[in-house]
Formats: structure tokens, sequence, C-alpha cells
């Protein structure tokens, strides 16, 4: 059994990684908030290169431990890396497999998950990472299996995250299940982030528009799509015929041009209306639904929680803007 100590963090920091996401871990763990009843952790930033190490705007950090510091750390976090094409560096490596080994819980936020995947953490384990590098990670190490879709994945002693904020809700996530919900919530509020985002919510992925003043003729189209999105009879063939394309050319040329097919970019299209009608209106689902092409709520619903992993109300009771 591991003696590893459940109150001490090893953030792991990387020459010329992201700050924001090189912070994340240090933001949640780091702060002593013992006078609200959270455990003060010993969070201890270790350098994964000879220091002092530099990121974004050139600003130089040192870090005040080596890897030795993770031998009795109950969490490793890597919260970032600096590149995709470039392997980290071995004595990194084998520091995290031996944490890992001796029952450390590893994580790695955004780009930090090609640093688990390096270290061989990951292989025929599902894992997260940003949306736009999980084409990279899933061929750099096809013995992973990557989720591009969701907030973060906690696979037991092995937690990986999208980019930026995802990383908070990881770290939160991991506070929760250690330390319980009071804790977490006593976190979030000090930090002003939501206290609870569900892993499997999705990434919010938006396909972006052609320009309509562009020559491409789908720009119009696909602008003419997006404002009769409320119509029910807006389907694959109607934009087909509004191109002057037959289904087959429609369906080719759209690919091409937007990286998926023309049904999923209509439906997507109408849950991101959805999503904003939830956020920004008082609007009943069963409105809601109607308003973005569905007959109603329940048709909505199982459409939503597909792309979204959450309900409509869920959603909106995370997001809605309210006013004071």
């Amino acid at each position: 059994m591991s003696r590893r100590d459940p109150l001490t963090v090893a953030v792991v920091m990387f020459d010329r990684a992201p700050l924001f996401e090189t912070s994340v871990p240090i933001s949640v763990f780091g702060a002593d908030r013992s006078d609200t009843g959270v455990p003060r952790f010993d969070l201890r930033a270790v350098g994964g290169d000879p220091g002092p190490l530099t990121t974004t705007g050139g600003i130089r950090l040192a870090a005040p431990y080596g890897l030795d510091a993770l031998a009795d750390a109950a969490v490793v976090v890597v919260p970032s890396w600096r590149s995709p094409a470039q392997r980290p560096p071995e004595p990194v490596l084998a520091a995290l497999r031996d944490a890992h080994t001796d029952g450390a819980t590893v994580v790695g936020l955004c780009l930090g998950a090609f640093v688990l995947a390096a270290a061989g953490l990951l292989d025929g384990r599902r894992a997260a990472t940003h949306w736009l590098f999980a084409p990279a990670l899933a061929a750099a190490y096809p013995g992973v299996r990557v989720d591009a879709s969701v907030l973060f994945v906690d696979d037991g002693d092995l937690i990986t995250s999208a980019g930026t904020a995802a990383g908070i809700d990881a770290c939160l996530h991991l506070v929760r299940r250690g330390f319980g919900a009071q804790v977490a919530n006593t976190i979030a509020r000090r930090m002003v982030v939501p206290p609870q985002r569900s892993g499997g919510q999705a990434q919010y992925i938006e396909h972006p528009l052609p320009d309509p003043g562009t020559d491409d003729p789908l720009g119009e189209i696909l602008s003419h799509a997006i404002r009769h999105l409320d119509d029910p009879g807006l389907d694959v063939d109607s934009l087909a015929r509004h191109a002057l394309m037959s289904r087959r050319s429609f369906d080719r040329r759209f690919r091409r041009l937007t990286g998926t097919s023309p049904l999923q970019w209509l439906l997507a299209q109408r849950i991101m209306q959805a999503q904003r009608l939830l956020e920004t209106t008082d609007l009943s689902v069963d409105t809601i639904a109607r308003r973005v092409g569905f007959s109603n709520g329940i048709a909505l619903r199982p459409h939503f929680r597909r792309i979204l992993g959450v309900a409509p109300q869920t959603y909106r009771g995370t997001f809605h803007a309210r006013t004071a």
C-alpha cells in the first residue's frame, strides 16, 4: 500500500509551456484556504527542465523542487507541455512511471496528456486533451483511446483534461473525489468559477462559417441555414436544392469545406443555438426546441445530451446569465 501523503501535490513545470495552464493546479492546490475549512495542501512546483524556465510572455520561473519531490506526492500533475512534436525528457517520464507504479494519481492537463502518453501510462486507456490536438495525440500514440469531445476523463489513477478552463474542472473534480463536495465548492467560490462541470460535458467546438462575401457559394447556403434554423423543413435535401446541387455533390463539397457531414453540421448548429437561448433567455425548453427546428423539448433532449453531455435544464442551471 502506498504511503504517499494525500495532501502532497507535485506540479511538473516545463520550459516554454503556456503560463495559464501551468498555473491552474497551483491556483487550485497552492493557496492557503485553511481559514475556510479547506485542507492545506503541500504543493511542490517541480522543474521538469533545468531552470530557470521561460514561459508565455517571456516570464521566467524558478521551480523550487526537483523530480525527487514526486517520491511522496499522492497527486502528480503535468499541467502542460510545450509541443506535441517533441518528446519529453526521459528523467521526467521515468519519474512519472515510478510515481504511478507506487500509487500516485497522475494528471495530465491539456498538452500534459502527451507527456503521460510518452511515459506509456495511457496505453489502453481512455484520455482527453484539447480538441485541436486530439488527432495528433491519437496519431502519435495509437494505443491511447483519445476522446476529443469531453472536458476531462477520470480513469481512476489517471486523469486527463482538455485545455485551459477544463484543467480547472479536472482539478476541482480531483478535490471533490478525495475531500468531498464542500471542500471543492469552497475552493471554486474563492476562485469564482462554477463549482462543478461534468467531465462528460462536451468541449465547445464551433465549426466556423465561410464568409458569405467570398466566391464560395456554400458560404451563402450556410448563412441561409443559420437564418432558418427554426424551420423544421430545413434539412440536407433542401440545402442541396438551394445550392443547385445533387445531394451527393453537396455532401462531398460540404465535407471538404467544413470537415463534417451536412447532417451533423446542421444538427450542431441547432444545438448551439439552443445553448445560446438557454444561456440568455427564460424561454421554456419546448419553446427553444421549436425555435431551433425541433417539434418539442422531448425531440431536442437526446440530441442536446449526446452533443453536450448534459440535459438542457442542467445546462441552463449552470450557464444561464442571471440578472442581479
